[in-house]
C-alpha cells in the first residue's frame, strides 16, 4: 500500500493532468486522494509545496518506467538504450499519458510562476544530462557541449511530439517514427 504522501501525489498528478495547475483545488485533491485537506497541508504545507513535490513525483515515476528493465534480459546496446528510453515516453499507457499531460500543464504554468520555473528547469536539466550521457555512450568521442545540445534538441522534440500525440494531432506511431529518425540524425551529426 502506498504511503499517504504518495497517495496524495498520485492524485495530484491525476488532477493536474485532468484540470491543469490552475484547476488544482486542495479540496478536489483531497477528495481524489481520499484524505482530508488538513493532511495535505500537513504533508505539503501549501499549494507551492504540492506543485513542487508533484513535479518531483512525476519525474521519479518517469525515471522508473523509462529505465526499468528485466534483470534477466540481455543488456541493450547504447543506441538501443537511448532509443528505448526516449520512446518509452511515447507509449499509450495511463501512467505515461497522465505523467506527460501533467508535465505539460506544469511547464505551461511555469511561465507565470518563478518557483515552479526553477523546479522545472532543474528537472529538465537532469533529464537532458541523462540523455546526453546516453548519447555519449553511442558517440564517446563527441564533445560534451555537442552531446548536451543534441540532448536538448531531442528533449524539446520529445516534449512537442508528446503534446501533439496527447492532443490528438499526431498518431503515436508517427510520433515514435519521428523520434527515432531524430535520434538517427543527432547521432550522425555527433559522428561528424
Amino acid at each position: 500500500m502506498a504511503s499517504r504522501s504518495t497517495q496524495i501525489l498520485e492524485a495530484a498528478a491525476r488532477v493536474i493532468a485532468r484540470r491543469g495547475v490552475r484547476g488544482l483545488r486542495v479540496e478536489e485533491l483531497a477528495a481524489e486522494a481520499g484524505v482530508s485537506t488538513a493532511l495535505i497541508y500537513y504533508h505539503f504545507k501549501d499549494r507551492a509545496g504540492i506543485l513542487s513535490k508533484t513535479l518531483e513525483f512525476i519525474n521519479d515515476r518517469a525515471e522508473r518506467y523509462t529505465t526499468q528493465r528485466d534483470p534477466d534480459a540481455e543488456p541493450l546496446a547504447p543506441r538501443e538504450e537511448l532509443e528505448e528510453t526516449l520512446l518509452l515516453e511515447l507509449q499509450d499507457t495511463t501512467e505515461v499519458r497522465e505523467n506527460s499531460t501533467a508535465w505539460g500543464e506544469l511547464r505551461a504554468s511555469a511561465v507565470f510562476d518563478e518557483l515552479l520555473r526553477q523546479d522545472l528547469a532543474k528537472a529538465t536539466l537532469v533529464w537532458v544530462q541523462e540523455v546526453a550521457a546516453l548519447l555519449g555512450q553511442v558517440q564517446p568521442m563527441a564533445p560534451a557541449v555537442a552531446l548536451t545540445a543534441a540532448a536538448e534538441r531531442l528533449t524539446a522534440l520529445l516534449e512537442g511530439l508528446s503534446m501533439r500525440w496527447l492532443s490528438g494531432t499526431l498518431q503515436i506511431s508517427h510520433a515514435r517514427t519521428l523520434m527515432s529518425e531524430a535520434i538517427d540524425t543527432e547521432i550522425a551529426q555527433l559522428g561528424r
